[in-house]
């Protein structure tokens, strides 16, 4: 008998039908003997039109809080329908909000992070031989006010209770049927990977591969959770997350692509000590957060800085910079939000030599222009136009993977 925790994502429940799909896929594992936890995200584009919603009646500033409370309703629907299916088809079965099921967060409205989770609730219910189904990506606060975990959040609360339960296995569900070296709906040629290890897929889903929320990368990473990706829809092995995996020939994992990206260029600033500290000190003030920088000498005594951040933080940045043109005495500043960030991925990359001008060949091959670069020890990121972002991405995976 093994405690396995299963997440399914919005698609796999967005209508009757599929509802009952995943009712059965649960069913079957827990006839086997098994006892099962299924977290649940809301149905298809529930969150998207309670957004929706919310803009109709507060355009321009709800309360986080209300939106909290609006966004978490999604989940109840959800929970409440598949804990229905499953007893239609003839096992026990009990839904529990967050709160419920132990979630206790901080009080970061919109994104509030995980501090524990007391799963007595949760034990007591699979002690019954109840399938328990939780509400993803919702908890309480220290003034019992419910808080969502942002965007993704169900993959978080799922690795939480795998993490707090040392759970034997936990399987994320998704639309694709496993972990691929790049998006196959945009690289028909894209690898589907056994194992991945937790670092090549924390670095794959920061830099853009939706497949996991990278903060469920990192939890499952620090509690030693092994995270299994498959498919919703097919009844097929699906990709390992763990540790350590096996040795392959192949040297990059994956291709990611990112259009969460603005520039920011500030033009004239006077080339003296200190300049760089005001301006992202402020920008940490305002909490954006700041990626690639690149510091280039101007002339007469001037220096230009480009820095990428969050396409939704981009006129935060500049309004925060525009703020200190006076003390700064910049010439311009200026926003671009047509841009991608193309990287590659691959653990041991900076052992071997010529990885940085295989991906810029194949880029100067497809005539792709290379505005900013930024590299570590497991990657290489690339910041171009985005309207060649996809020609990007199949280009540089042929060039590693083809």
């Amino acid at each position: 008998m093994s405690l396995i925790v299963k997440k399914f994502g919005g698609s796999s429940v967005a209508n009757a039908e599929r509802v009952f799909n995943v009712a059965r896929r649960i069913i079957d594992d827990y006839k086997k003997g098994n006892d099962i936890v299924v977290v649940v995200s809301a149905q298809g584009d529930t969150t998207d039109d309670l957004i929706a919603k919310a803009k109709e009646i507060n355009p321009k500033n709800p309360s986080k809080r209300e939106m909290d409370m609006l966004l978490a309703s999604g989940e109840q629907i959800s929970i409440s329908l598949l804990a229905m299916a499953i007893e239609t088809l003839g096992c026990p079965a009990v839904s529990l909000l967050g709160w419920q099921a132990g979630f206790e967060t901080d009080s970061h409205h919109g994104i509030s992070r995980i501090k524990r989770v007391n799963a007595e609730r949760i034990k007591t219910e699979i002690a019954k031989k109840n399938i328990v189904i939780v509400a993803g990506f919702q908890g309480l606060n220290k003034y019992d006010d419910i808080t969502t975990l942002g965007r993704g959040g169900s993959d978080t609360s799922a690795v939480a209770i795998a993490a707090s339960m040392k759970a034997d296995l936990c399987q994320i569900y998704t639309d694709v049927d496993g972990v691929y070296s790049a998006d196959p709906r945009k690289v028909p040629n894209a690898i589907k990977m056994d194992e991945i290890s937790y670092d090549e897929m924390l670095e794959l889903a920061s830099l853009g591969a939706q497949v996991l929320n990278n903060r469920s990368v990192e939890m499952a990473k620090k509690y030693n959770v092994e995270l299994e990706v498959l498919s919703s829809l097919e009844v097929k092995p699906g990709t390992i997350v763990k540790e350590t995996v096996k040795m392959e020939k192949t040297l990059i994992r994956g291709v990611a692509k990112d259009n969460n990206v603005a520039t920011i260029s500030i033009v004239g600033l006077q080339d003296t000590p200190g300049v760089a500290f005001k301006i992202f000190n402020k920008l940490a003030q305002y909490k954006v957060n700041v990626d690639i920088i690149l510091q280039s000498v101007g002339r007469d005594g001037t220096k230009d800085i480009t820095f990428s951040v969050p396409l939704d933080q981009g006129q935060i940045a500049v309004e925060a910079i525009e703020g200190m043109k006076e003390v700064l005495d910049f010439k311009s500043i200026s926003l671009n939000d047509s841009i991608s960030k193309v990287s590659i991925v691959g653990a041991g990359m900076e052992s071997h030599p010529g990885i940085a001008a295989k991906m810029f060949e194949a880029l100067y091959d497809a005539g792709i222009n290379i505005h900013m670069i930024s590299t570590s020890e497991i990657k290489i990121s690339v910041l171009i136009d985005a309207k060649v972002a996809d020609k990007a991405v199949s280009a540089v995976h042929d060039k590693f993977l083809g």
